[in-house]
């Protein structure tokens, strides 16, 4: 294939993967919305919620790595295919269950696991293959993209659930998702998955243990690859404060109105949305992790920020007002961290073992959540939130200049540095 039909074929991944992932992340957004009220309205039960929230987050971290040793060592299209299609059936299987037996919550249960299973390995598998499904010019926009439909959907799945829920039975939820991941799959199934790829045809398969534990090794050799996984840990812990805080400094302590609480939510979600719109139409960042080290550094500061209404005396308005354009801040510098380090990635790891990185940083920063949120609600309970909020910020100051230090960044980008020494020697 010439060049001018690649570029064309990529333009079209760039639309195409981009709804494909729109379609179907409203799809699950939808169901997810759904199956929470209804599970609620079932049992009354908070315990029963938060099983079926642990239903979908704990098989993903488990079986991430594996995700990405399939990812690497089989065709990347099959295996995204085969993941879309366990998702049908799974849902199809819970509709035709409904219509015989009844809505079962252990049922719910089921079907939750097997479709986060089937989500880890589509998902893996499509970080993997972006860098192979456009031109390298274009993958800080085709990320965006990426960014901009999670966002999208995140923000339409409870509205368009919200509507429905008081309208139609659980069953019209379950048909809904079926028919979205029906569509993503016919657009998926159109792609092409190698048209960027710099492997050989001939892939040797690997077993798992073998292709897990050279990817172990690959990443211990990676100096660069290594810190952002570290980063990657421990943000995910530390960053549970505001995940676990925000509600509980905000509701329980301020006072705020669940109603408004929803908009400071939604700000978020725009913010996410601006900042992949700017990255998407926006020049490529030139220095990833400089720009991710800085966007880092404002977020800690953000943090801190966000105790201000706990120490002073400020009006009810004031306050919401306040957290909107807190939690619209935090939304832009944590895209400004994802982002760049998200196209540094994709170009710095051999195609050989991205899927197996991704699959491990995925585990990696999944496992933190719950550890993050268990840890952080204890502190809540026993600890001033002002000095929990303002600790956590000087704590990630401190990983982030640590870890991002300026050797790290000089062998992470050596063409820049380098070119700041010339400059530097030219103007003396």
């Amino acid at each position: 294939m010439d060049e001018a039909a690649k570029y064309k074929k990529a333009t079209y991944h760039l639309w195409t993967f981009t709804a494909s992932k729109l379609i179907a992340m409203l799809g699950t957004n939808v169901l997810s919305f759904g199956i929470s009220l209804y599970i609620l309205a079932m049992t009354g039960s908070a315990t029963s919620f938060a099983t079926n929230m642990i239903c979908s987050v704990l098989p993903r971290a488990l079986v991430a790595p594996i995700a990405g040793h399939v990812a690497d060592n089989y065709p990347k299209k099959r295996t995204i295919l085969l993941a879309q299609a366990g998702t049908i059936l799974t849902v199809g299987g819970l509709l035709l269950y409904t219509e015989t037996v009844g809505m079962s919550v252990y049922a719910i249960y089921v079907a939750t696991v097997v479709n986060t299973i089937c989500s880890a390995f589509s998902g893996v598998t499509f970080s993997s293959a972006i860098a192979t499904l456009v031109n390298p010019e274009r993958l800080q926009r085709a990320i965006s993209f990426n960014q901009l439909s999670v966002s999208v959907a995140a923000i339409g799945g409870p509205i368009i659930g919200g509507m429905m829920y008081g309208f139609f039975s659980m069953k019209v939820f379950l048909i809904v998702n079926m028919i979205a991941y029906s569509i993503a799959f016919l657009l998926e199934a159109t792609m092409n998955f190698t048209l960027y790829s710099t492997r050989d045809g001939d892939v040797k398969k690997e077993k798992i243990w073998e292709g897990l534990t050279s990817g172990f090794r690959y990443i211990k050799q990676q100096k660069v690859i290594k810190t952002v996984m570290w980063m990657s840990l421990w943000i995910n812990l530390f960053f549970s404060a505001i995940v676990v805080g925000g509600t509980y400094i905000i509701i329980e302590l301020l006072k705020v109105k669940s109603t408004h609480f929803g908009f400071i939510e939604a700000s978020g979600a725009f913010g996410m949305l601006i900042a992949s719109v700017y990255f998407a139409t926006g020049a490529e960042v030139k220095v990833p992790l400089r720009f991710s080290k800085i966007s880092l550094l404002l977020l800690a500061s953000s943090l801190s920020l966000a105790v201000l209404p706990l120490l002073m005396k400020l009006s009810y308005l004031t306050i919401v007002i306040f957290y909107i354009v807190i939690y619209f801040i935090f939304a832009i510098f944590e895209m400004g961290i994802n982002m760049p380090i998200g196209v540094y990635m994709q170009k710095l790891i051999s195609e050989e073992y991205r899927g197996r990185v991704f699959g491990l940083m995925e585990t990696m920063a999944m496992s933190m959540m719950p550890i993050g949120m268990l840890v952080y609600g204890i502190l809540y309970d026993t600890l001033p939130a002002t000095a929990i909020l303002l600790s956590t910020s000087a704590i990630i100051v401190t990983i982030t200049l640590v870890l991002l230090r300026t050797s790290v960044l000089k062998e992470a980008h050596p063409e820049f540095y380098n070119k700041e020494i010339v400059t530097e020697s030219v103007t003396n």
